[in-house]
């Protein structure tokens, strides 16, 4: 079972591009948005990693840390990252903790074959690293945007 909106994401450690290892404590303070996809360099990886980066400028000036996550290598994430500018990291998940954490690994039918793959999801943990937002089954156009606003709107009042 993965974690579950308005509990604490248990610290994590990973390796992430440019030689970096990201560690979830280490981010306190900060919004942090946590996209998952399938694979580098395929069309809609594509395109919502440059969605995002699209939108980065802003994602900054709301305090907030954009990290994509795919079981991909970190030479694959190197690659891609440099190919299309994306001003933030990538994690290489190859043991798929993270993903089960997160509760991505899904089967999934492709070309009528059944595998176990990556479910294309995004989490917002706040400041405090407590989960408040997730996104699902994700439909790349326009989920960058709409993730930015649910990080600068407040709740609505209870």
């Amino acid at each position: 079972m993965g974690v579950e909106i308005g509990q604490a994401v248990p610290d994590f450690s990973a390796p992430a591009t440019g030689g970096q290892t990201v560690r979830l404590s280490a981010l306190r303070g900060h919004p942090v948005v946590l996209y998952f996809y399938p694979r580098d360099n395929t069309p809609g990886c594509t395109a919502e990693g440059q969605q995002f980066r699209d939108l980065h400028e802003q994602f900054v000036a709301a305090n907030a840390i954009v990290l994509g996550v795919s079981r991909d290598s970190l030479r694959s994430h190197d690659l891609f990252r440099t190919k299309h500018a994306l001003p933030f990291h990538l994690i290489t998940d190859a043991h798929e903790a993270l993903c089960r954490l997160f509760d991505v690994i899904k089967l999934k039918k492709h070309y009528g074959k059944e595998a176990l793959g990556v479910e294309r999801s995004t989490f917002l943990i706040d400041a405090d690293g407590v989960l408040r937002r997730e996104w699902r089954k994700v439909k790349v156009d326009g989920h960058a945007a709409a993730v930015l606003a649910a990080l600068t709107t407040p709740p609505a009042a209870a």
